[in-house]
């Protein structure tokens, strides 16, 4: 059948006329060959070919179409051996392609992918080289991953270089993928160059986030662990460069420094390092770290001489090096507290403790020691020093005291008196230490000396606490040599020159209440009593309340000691002026002494007079106690009876639970007495603070009372009362309690139901007054002649109990009928008892 277009070669069938006219009609539509290719999609790859190369001869242009027939073409040859011809005409296809697609990357992408797969090297490179120069630069990074992978994966390690060299080119930020490349492939001395520009170059950014240090840190590693192939870097110069950049980290790079060394068989080299190292850290992790990495050298050293040794035979020679190198190591293990206090020095030269450990690592050693106490104080200033400075001197002084060289202990101490301490204690410290020293050595006179001129007043006067004056100008106020040579002045001076110091010390206004007090016992030693009594005086002038206190507790005291009753009036004074603005929590002992002076020279009245108010003055915590003494005191000189007023008023002042003791001794006083209505009034009064539930000793008490001087009425009151205290408590408590429920429970309520609020209130309400009436009805009291004949539940139990017991002043009460009612009451009959001889007090005659 002959052919539309008048070639009679070209052959389809009748299914294909319809899309034969459409291409006739319109052969430059990409879409007309496309369905057509669609169509013939399950014929043979001939045809399907034809097909293809007809359309791309009328449209060469068409990437769909090209694309298409390319991927057709590598479906087609897929699974079949490399070196079969069908392979080269399909590159031969991809290479007509380029002729009109050589800009499009996905094509040149395929082409490579297809060589590579064809395991063509050399034309794969060439292709892959071809694709960088036809594409634009913008569409490279499609191209480089896969030309990279494609160069890793050659066993040419020299390609793979030259082509990651033009790839760095066009990106600098992957360099570290290349290193990681030449180390995988040995070329460790580009690897180390390249590491050590990208440690350099401040504006590289790890991809992988790691930091200039790191980056450092395996350029170290790597340059010390392979000396043998990295040659064309200075090392040590690199190490060293990293030691002044990366203070943080020097052990590290020490570590490294001397690794290098050791590795390349410099031996004496790593040594050097390594001591060096030790002698500039200036952390103890640095210093721990070469420190161990040391150690461990030397031991591989002597490992690995003793198995020569084993493995040749011996030797003088090896003998005599073996003893050196063991030699050498435990004098390294012997230093290391040496060299650790050496890191902490250099850390901080002004550490006064660890120069004071440095002396002890020393110990048995003079002249080191020596050289140390003068290092320290030439180095340690006292401004920015950590601890005491002032103790290097003193320690530096008994070193020579101890070894018998006074005199250069004198001369020690004279240029420590001449340092610019920071505070005055320092320079305070050494005057007192040199006198100490002088004390020990029995020169008294000298040590009188030494502190008189300590304390002697300097030619400008300046304020104990004026740091912009030399600490020499401020010395003379300092207390503590002031009572170091006061307590000289006692032992070995005159009684003039040690009031003399003593004044001079109140003149100066900086004594103490101890100092005070000291002064006024020294004088009362040599029987001046009424001029410790004025140094007591000037004293209180000095200080006031509470560091006034000792003061005027001595002060009184002596007084009293010294004159008794003589001078009564002089004592008042005394007395008052020391209450006058005594604070409450200080005012009890002097309260006490007055009213002993009272009690034991003047009049009771005024003692009782003084307890009155010391009742008033004292601290809350202590006016239970004060109202005891007041008590008792009392009772000794005016008798019991006294005591009402005073147990009254401290039930109205005293807080609920020092009241209720005192309740409870004043009943028992009045029924001592024989006074059982008082009594019984100060039980009710009482109840009235005492729940039930708590206090339930106070209801015993009474009721032990009553079964002793009552009957039943007055038990039954008693009860009534209880019942009538315990709901007044529970009222209280449910009060609080419904409270409580109603703030928590209201926003619920209301929000859950909102009308059911007011129904649950009137509830509570009606429950309560119905509790309330029953209460009232419970407590009503019966009718008086139900009393003797009908008894209530509540009280059964404990009538039955009551009766159990004997009581003698117990009243017979009839169990008759109802027959008794008309007879009248019997008589009681009340006991007689004496009246206690306690209630006269002192009024009674023998």
């Amino acid at each position: 059948m002959p052919s539309l277009n008048g070639k009679p070669d070209v052959m389809f069938e009748d299914d294909d006329l319809p899309y034969e006219e459409e291409i006739i009609r319109n052969p430059y539509s990409v879409k007309c060959w496309m369905r057509y290719i669609e169509f013939k999609q399950n014929a043979g790859r001939s045809t399907l070919n034809m097909i293809y190369e007809r359309a791309l001869k009328e449209l060469p242009g068409s990437y769909k179409l090209w694309y298409n027939y390319l991927r057709e073409r590598r479906k087609q040859i897929k699974g079949k051996c490399v070196t079969e011809p069908g392979y080269e005409e399909v590159n031969n296809c991809h290479e007509r392609a380029l002729v009109f697609m050589h800009k499009m990357p996905r094509i040149w992408l395929d082409y490579c992918q297809f060589l590579v797969s064809q395991c063509k090297i050399t034309r794969s490179r060439q292709t892959f080289d071809r694709a960088l120069r036809a594409l634009p630069v913008t569409q490279h990074p499609r191209i480089w991953p896969l030309y990279l992978r494609f160069a890793r994966n050659l066993p040419l390690p020299e390609t793979a270089i030259r082509v990651y060299r033009r790839y760095l080119k066009l990106s600098p930020e992957n360099t570290e993928e290349y290193i990681d490349y030449l180390r995988s492939v040995g070329r460790l001395d580009e690897a180390a160059l390249r590491l050590a520009a990208v440690v350099n170059d401040e504006s590289f950014v790890s991809k992988e986030g790691k930091s200039n240090y790191q980056l450092w840190h395996e350029l170290c590693d790597l340059i010390s662990q392979n000396p043998d192939k990295v040659t064309s870097l200075n090392v040590g110069a690199i190490i060293r460069g990293g030691l002044t950049r990366f203070t943080d980290q020097l052990g590290k790079l020490w570590c490294s420094l001397a690794d290098y060394y050791i590795r390349s068989g410099h031996f004496e080299k790593a040594r050097d390092v390594y001591e060096e190292a030790i002698l500039t850290v200036v952390t103890v992790r640095d210093f721990t770290q070469v420190f161990d990495s040391y150690a461990q050298f030397e031991e591989s050293m002597i490992a690995a001489k003793m198995e020569t040794t084993a493995e040749m035979g011996k030797d003088e020679d090896e003998d005599v090096d073996m003893e050196l190198r063991l030699a050498r190591f435990e004098q390294l293990i012997a230093r290391r507290p040496l060299l650790l206090n050496s890191v902490l020095l250099r850390q901080n030269p002004h550490n006064v403790h660890e120069w004071h450990k440095r002396v002890k690592l020393y110990d048995g050693n003079a002249r080191q020691i020596i050289n140390t106490y003068t290092e320290a104080v030439q180095t340690v200033d006292p401004m920015k020093a950590t601890g005491k400075p002032h103790s290097l001197w003193v320690s530096f002084a008994k070193f020579y005291e101890e070894n018998e060289q006074l005199d250069d202990a004198r001369t020690i101490f004279e240029k420590a008196t001449k340092v610019n301490y920071k505070q005055v204690d320092d320079l305070a410290a050494v005057w007192c230490e040199y006198g100490e020293m002088e004390l020990r050595h029995e020169n008294y006179e000298q040590a009188l000396r030494i502190l008189r001129k300590a304390t002697a007043i300097p030619s400008k006067k300046a304020e104990y606490f004026d740091v912009s004056e030399p600490v020499q100008n401020r010395v003379y106020k300092s207390l503590k040599v002031w009572s170091m040579l006061a307590d000289l002045e006692e032992s070995l001076g005159t009684f003039q020159s040690t009031k003399a110091v003593y004044d001079r010390i109140i003149d100066l206004r900086i004594a103490t209440p101890q100092i005070i007090i000291n002064y006024a016992m020294f004088l009362e030693e040599h029987n001046y009593y009424e001029e410790s009594f004025k140094a007591y005086e000037r004293g209180i002038a000095l200080f006031r309340w509470p560091n006034v206190y000792d003061i005027w507790n001595t002060y009184l005291t002596k007084f009293i000691d010294r004159y008794a009753g003589k001078k009564l009036e002089r004592a008042r004074d005394l007395f008052e002026q020391a209450l006058d603005g005594c604070p409450a929590k200080f005012a009890k002992t002097i309260y006490l002494l007055y009213a002993k002076l009272e009690e034991g020279y003047g009049l009771a009245r005024h003692a009782m007079a003084v307890y009155e108010r010391a009742t008033q003055a004292v601290d809350d915590g202590e006016r239970h106690t004060m109202f005891n003494i007041y008590i008792k005191r009392a009772a000794e000189i005016y008798g019991v009876t006294y005591t009402r007023a005073i147990y009254q008023k401290s039930i109205e002042v005293l807080p609920d639970m020092h009241a209720r003791d005192m309740c409870l001794r004043f009943a028992d006083m009045e029924s001592k007495l024989g006074e059982i209505d008082r009594a019984r009034a100060i039980y009710s009064y009482c109840s009235q603070i005492c729940d039930p539930r708590v206090t339930a000793t106070f209801w015993q008490t009474w009721k032990e009372f009553e079964i002793r001087h009552g009957n039943e009425d007055t038990i039954r009151e008693m009860l009534r009362i209880k019942r009538s205290v315990q709901a007044t408590y529970n009222t209280q408590v449910n009060f609080m309690t419904s409270q409580m429920m109603k703030a928590t429970t209201s926003s619920t309520v209301s929000d859950l139901a909102p009308g059911q609020m007011g129904i649950d209130d009137m509830k509570m309400l009606e429950q309560k007054a119905q509790q309330l009436a029953a209460e009232a009805e419970q407590d009503k009291p019966k009718p008086k002649e139900k009393i003797l004949f009908v008894r209530s539940d509540t009280s059964r139990t404990e009538l039955a109990e009551l009766a159990k017991q004997a009581n003698p002043d117990e009243i017979d009460i009839g169990d008759d009928d109802e027959d008794d009612n008309n007879q009248g009451p019997e008589e009681v009959q009340l006991e007689q008892k004496s009246v206690p001889t306690a209630v006269f007090g002192g009024l009674k005659e023998d």
